[in-house]
């Protein structure tokens, strides 16, 4: 049994996963490791392994050691199944690294473009063999905060599906111009890249992947654990 541990910029997500099949998720607010082991229980681990961009997972890492067979620490410097050709390493998110990794397996010999539509959207890309860096701009929830935030009267909408286009109401108008465009932008990012690379595959995983995917017109594979996926591969890859 693999203890996977994803710590995000708002979350901590766990996942139990035996050979290869995600058995057990939660989410928690911080690292404790009493509330880790209430999750793994009195399960034996054969492994673990942290991805962190959202703080010093050190403490975290030195409770696995007494928990775990074997443990990893997802950092630029570990084994992937592609090359990286970025300038500053050091400061890609692992998350990213991960989810790039997921696509690698569930796709080899493809030219991928990799989306996240979590807090930030990342747009990531892997050709021949080669991590090749991406974008980041903000995700669904940023952008209607900042609406609301940096104007003096439009409200704060939250996200949902049902909403018309264009927009009825200021509320429809603000839903219906945060999610469309967000869809449109990464519909014009599928397209820029199906033109270079003809062996193309576009994957979308993140918290607003559900939403985002049945608007683009079949453009997508949705991987809702690709991070998750990816993060198991590479413990085993890293063994």
């Amino acid at each position: 049994m693999n203890l996977i541990i994803d710590i995000g910029n708002t979350s901590v997500k766990a996942a139990l996963v035996s050979k290869g099949v995600i058995i057990s998720q939660e989410r928690f607010g911080s690292t404790d490791p009493e509330m880790i082991g209430m999750f793994t229980g009195r399960r034996r681990l054969s492994g673990a392994i942290v991805s962190s961009v959202g703080g010093d997972p050190l403490g975290l890492l030195d409770w696995l050691r007494t928990r775990a067979g074997r443990v990893h620490h997802l950092t630029s410097q570990s084994q992937y199944p592609f090359a990286i050709d970025y300038a500053t390493p050091e400061t890609l998110g692992t998350d990213r690294l991960a989810a790039a990794a997921g696509a690698v397996d569930h796709h080899p010999g493809a030219d991928l473009l990799v989306i996240d539509a979590g807090s930030a959207l990342t747009v990531d890309q892997v050709t021949g063999g080669v991590y090749r860096g991406g974008s980041i701009s903000p995700g669904l929830a940023m952008r209607f905060r900042a609406l609301h935030e940096f104007t003096g009267r439009l409200p704060l909408v939250t996200k949902r599906t049902g909403f018309t286009f264009p927009g009825k109401t200021t509320e429809d108008a603000i839903a219906g111009g945060v999610i469309t465009g967000l869809v449109y932008e990464i519909i014009e990012y599928i397209r820029t890249f199906e033109e270079k690379h003809h062996n193309s595959v576009a994957v979308i995983t993140g918290g607003d992947s559900g939403l985002v995917t049945p608007l683009a017109g079949g453009r997508l594979l949705h991987y809702p654990d690709l991070v998750t996926e990816g993060l198991n591969f590479l413990l085993e890859t890293n063994v």
